[in-house]
């Protein structure tokens, strides 16, 4: 786990400070927590791994996950998540994998009634190195640079998704309407 602090530089409008949660997810998901004030930000970082063990089933890598955003959901309020979008995968497992991690997490935000949005991940490569394909490894020596010991390219993808959402200046505690449902009788 890594903590980063700055004062200065981002700017919020209000007093209020923000949170929202980075993830690049995988079976060992990345993540990232960016809280923002006017004074600066403080970033905490680092990796979950939910590989299965030799006698789990094949939905527990699931379940850890829902588990564990939840209790950092609701442990500390988060005003945001987002998350790197993926729309290409080597294999047919790291797509079922995404899918499903995908699927946790939105449904974890509507329940939560958390606003979430995907950062396809070429826009956070080349936000974070300047070359929208950059390797892991320039990834990684970015982070470096900047001064991280990230842990994984994971840990490293959601710093530089948390940079970018900072750097583009989301108002990430901007309200969500309510959608109304009207029951026809």
């Amino acid at each position: 786990m890594f903590i980063h602090s700055t004062a200065g530089g981002f700017q919020v409008p209000d007093t209020v400070a923000r949170t929202i949660l980075c993830l690049d997810l995988g079976t060992t998901t990345g993540w990232a927590l960016l809280t923002c004030s006017p004074a600066g930000f403080n970033l905490i970082s680092g990796s979950w791994d939910f590989r299965p063990g030799r006698f789990d089933g094949a939905g527990i890598r699931y379940v850890r996950f829902r588990r564990q955003l939840i209790e950092l959901i609701t442990s500390v309020t988060v005003d945001a998540v987002f998350f790197e979008e993926v729309r290409r995968h080597v294999g047919a497992d790291a797509a079922r994998v995404y899918g499903a991690l995908f699927g946790v997490v939105t449904g974890v935000c509507e329940e939560h009634c958390i606003p979430y949005e995907g950062i396809p991940v070429g826009t956070i490569k080349r936000s974070w190195t300047g070359v929208g394909n950059a390797s892991k490894d320039l990834m990684m020596k970015q982070a470096t640079a900047r001064g991280y010991r990230v842990e994984d390219d994971n840990e490293c993808d959601a710093i530089a998704l948390a940079h970018y959402v900072h750097d583009r200046d989301v108002d990430v505690a901007a309200p969500v309407e309510p959608e109304v449902v009207r029951v026809l009788s």
